[in-house]
């Protein structure tokens, strides 16, 4: 279950392992393996200098643009939510984004995950026609329009969204189907705060709810504490308007909660004095009011993307790991990743200056050396919650430790891959 730790320091002073990491590389590919991407030549644009062929502009490339051909990162139906999307009726439910491929900490807006507890058909709506109507135990009732928001003062931040159903076990073989239910996005819009200021919050308003334009009308409760803290009425996403899937024109962020609560095709808010039993409370009966909403903030949660389940190492040498961290706690402060079935554990780099409520790319320098064994992440965030293990689970919970059972609640345990000794890469929980 040992192999090799080298730091980041012991390459930056000796350059050796680096090197003698991507010589290993070499030797792999000159001994006879493929590419992992071999050169294109087109023959008619050849002309002897081994040019690859050139795409020609189109209307569709010039009015929207399009990724490149050779890049095939897609959405899968998650595993979860044991329903293909979409369905024989055209309906959604649970879709998962790939985050295996990804780079950085923004989720492209086309792979953003999906989710809905009742599966749905996407809302049509016209922006022109859409409202936002503000009520309940308040001074002033204001219905705001798409243009009155986009007058106001605005905020643009990165937020991750997770769904309650991300949950891992011993039969998913991919991080996509482990972990895909959350993305992370750049989102602009208006403070709800700013809102709420004008219409004037009497001294009994306690919570609030929000509601959505889909079929079966969906809402939640939130205190609101959490109303004038952070939460953002947004009609922005990486830059352009949010997608249809995750809530055009409107969609209220709740940054930290759980999916349920980021209310998609928002179009009211009402102020209560009490906490409302509503549709999308069903599953939160076995807490108390403070509890119901409070309790579902999501943990400090990391998984390693790469490499991942399903993936293949070509061989010993240097490798680097690196994955996502995130909690609704706050910012992460530090990540932690362990080569050796986590008996020992080892700092990593945090790659960008950490966001709150936001996705945390990390990396983690590693010498393979060929034999078998497991490799973990676990985060810490800046309330000083740390990452618990599926064991530390089990006796908070007081229940029977089984590596590969379900975990009680929202799932923020670590996850194990396991490298094989012929460089395969598998669930760790299996």
């Amino acid at each position: 279950m040992g192999s090799k730790r080298t730091t980041r320091r012991d390459l930056l002073k000796s350059g050796g392992a680096l090197a003698g990491g991507l010589a290993v590389l070499g030797q792999t590919q000159a001994s006879g393996q493929t590419p992992t991407v071999a050169p294109t030549v087109a023959p008619e644009h050849d002309h002897g200098s081994g040019a690859s062929p050139m795409v020609k502009g189109t209307k569709e490339l010039v009015e929207y643009g399009q990724r490149s051909h050779f890049v095939t990162s897609v959405r899968i139906a998650h595993p979860v939510g044991g329903r293909h999307s979409p369905d024989a009726f055209g309906k959604t439910f649970h879709i998962a984004t790939p985050l295996q491929d990804s780079v950085g900490v923004i989720t492209p807006s086309s792979l953003h995950y999906v989710a809905t507890t009742r599966g749905a058909f996407v809302p049509d709506i016209d922006p022109k026609q859409h409202r936002l109507m503000i009520h309940g135990v308040v001074d002033r009732p204001l219905t705001f329009s798409m243009e009155d928001l986009k007058r106001l003062p605005s905020v643009t931040r990165t937020h991750f969204i997770e769904c309650a159903g991300n949950r891992h076990n011993g039969r998913q073989k991919t991080v996509q189907e482990t972990h895909g239910m959350v993305s992370c996005a750049e989102w602009t819009g208006v403070l709800l705060s700013t809102l709420l200021k004008e219409c004037g919050l009497k001294t009994s308003a306690k919570w609030f709810v929000a509601e959505g334009a889909e079929e079966v009308k969906g809402a939640s409760s939130m205190p609101i504490a959490k109303a004038m803290d952070d939460c953002i009425i947004a009609y922005g996403m990486n830059g352009e308007a949010v997608r249809p899937q995750n809530g055009y024109p409107l969609r209220l962020m709740v940054p930290g909660f759980e999916g349920i609560f980021h209310t998609k095709w928002l179009r009211r808010i009402k102020v209560v004095d009490r906490y409302y039993m509503n549709y999308n409370d069903y599953g939160h009966l076995e807490k108390s009011e403070k509890e119901a909403a409070l309790a579902f903030q999501i943990g400090p949660k990391s998984v390693i993307t790469k490499p991942s389940g399903a993936q293949q190492l070509s061989g010993p040498g240097f490798y680097e790991i690196t994955g996502l961290a995130w909690s609704g706690g706050g910012a992460i402060r530090s990540v932690e990743v362990s080569t050796d079935g986590g008996k020992k554990w080892n700092r990593a780099e945090i790659k960008a200056a950490p966001q709150r409520m936001s996705h945390t790319r990390f990396g983690y320098p590693w010498v393979w050396d060929g034999k078998e064994t497991e490799i973990l992440s676990r985060c810490t965030d800046e309330i000083g919650q740390q990452q618990p293990t599926r064991e530390q689970v089990a006796k908070y919970w007081n229940v029977p430790f089984e590596r590969s059972y379900r975990v009680p609640g929202l799932d923020n345990s670590v996850m194990p891959w396991k490298i094989n000794k012929d460089g395969s890469v598998t669930n760790g929980l299996a």
